[in-house]
């Protein structure tokens, strides 16, 4: 299968938009910062070139990894390599269903399992161990499930 890679990018980037929206003081922002015990004179200090860029990194591997989540035919076609090569039974199987279940809608929802099954976990468990609230929880996860919703969106919906 082919990679579309500018459908990567484009989720990728969409994480730092819905950053910006979930995280803007007048949503969620001043929320979190009273939730992760953040001041401003704190955010003074960072290299936000370096947080952007870094944040585009790691959203661009996580648009990479949820690809075979979100797009069903990932896996059919990881089934069919081995040591005969691509049996033609693979393009038959695709040329039935290679657009079955590619929707945005499908994406989102394969995108927000992940977030709830995945991230809230994830996140939940370093939380406890930080000593982080319900709130600081709540707010991360919610950023994470609906961020997986637009980028299984936009990865499995973009053919």
């Amino acid at each position: 299968m082919e990679i579309n890679f500018l459908a990567i990018l484009v989720a990728a980037v969409s994480a730092l938009v819905v950053g910006f929206i979930w995280y803007n003081p007048k949503v969620f922002g001043t929320a979190w910062m009273k939730a992760a015990d953040m001041s401003e004179e704190k955010m003074k200090g960072a290299n936000m070139i370096k947080i952007f860029i870094m944040a585009l990194i790691f959203a661009f591997l996580l648009a990479m990894a949820i690809m075979p989540m979100v797009i069903h035919q990932m896996g059919v076609f990881s089934l069919a390599q081995g040591e005969l090569g691509v049996l033609p039974s693979y393009d038959t199987f695709i040329a039935d269903y290679g657009s079955e279940f590619r929707t945005f809608k499908h994406g989102a929802f394969h995108g927000v399992l992940g977030g709830i099954f995945m991230a809230l976990p994830i996140l939940g468990t370093n939380a406890l161990f930080e000593r982080k609230g319900a709130k600081y929880i709540l707010i991360n996860s919610g950023y994470w499930i609906i961020t997986l919703a637009v980028m299984g969106a936009i990865i499995c919906g973009w053919q």
